[in-house]
């Protein structure tokens, strides 16, 4: 009787056990994909101009006159375009927007600096593409050099999770560049 009260045992747990091993399932995040982007010119008051794309919508800032938002609501991300005159300040303007770049040293992986300059429509500037956790995933500066100098800097309305925001952070991207290489300055 003890010989069968055992096997039962043991074939009850050994039927139990034979079941594959739950392991818990990886949070996924969704892949988004957006569409082609078409380019519309910025009109305003202020002096510049640029193209920008018809899945952002522009604003202006309060905070000041020819301060921009360019919003893009369904990737919770805007840009927020800032304008100062040069006032023999040129260089306190380049090394205020390199202090807001290397602010986000302590989450950036890697910053890489790309300069850009086309002489014939005078502008000149930097672009900053910040890798890794940092709260701003893009920032840029175009300038005149003499009299006018703008900042712009990539926010997401969410915490910054490098693998689930790279298509966006990649469209906005593209969108940024196409604004750089269409700027200009006013006469």
């Amino acid at each position: 009787m003890f010989k069968v009260i055992t096997l039962s045992i043991i074939l009850v747990f050994t039927l139990i056990g034979c079941k594959g091993e739950t392991l818990p399932k990886p949070k996924g995040e969704l892949r988004l994909e957006y569409p082609k982007a078409h380019y519309q010119p910025f009109n305003n008051t202020c002096n510049y101009t640029f193209e920008f794309s018809d899945f952002a919508k522009v604003t202006p800032a309060k905070q000041r006159e020819c301060w921009f938002n360019l919003s893009y609501p369904k990737m919770k991300a805007n840009v927020f375009l800032t304008y100062f005159p040069i006032k023999n300040d040129f260089q306190l303007h380049v090394k205020e927007a390199e202090k807001m770049v290397y602010e986000h040293t302590i989450k950036a992986s890697a910053i890489e600096t790309k300069s850009f300059s086309y002489p014939e429509k005078r502008v000149f500037g930097n672009f900053y593409e910040l890798k890794g956790e940092s709260a701003s995933n893009i920032q840029f500066f175009i300038t005149d050099s003499t009299h006018h100098f703008i900042t712009g800097n990539l926010y997401f309305n969410s915490r910054p999770k490098p693998d689930s925001l790279a298509p966006a952070v990649e469209y906005i991207k593209t969108d940024i560049l196409h604004l750089i290489e269409t700027f200009q300055w006013k006469k």
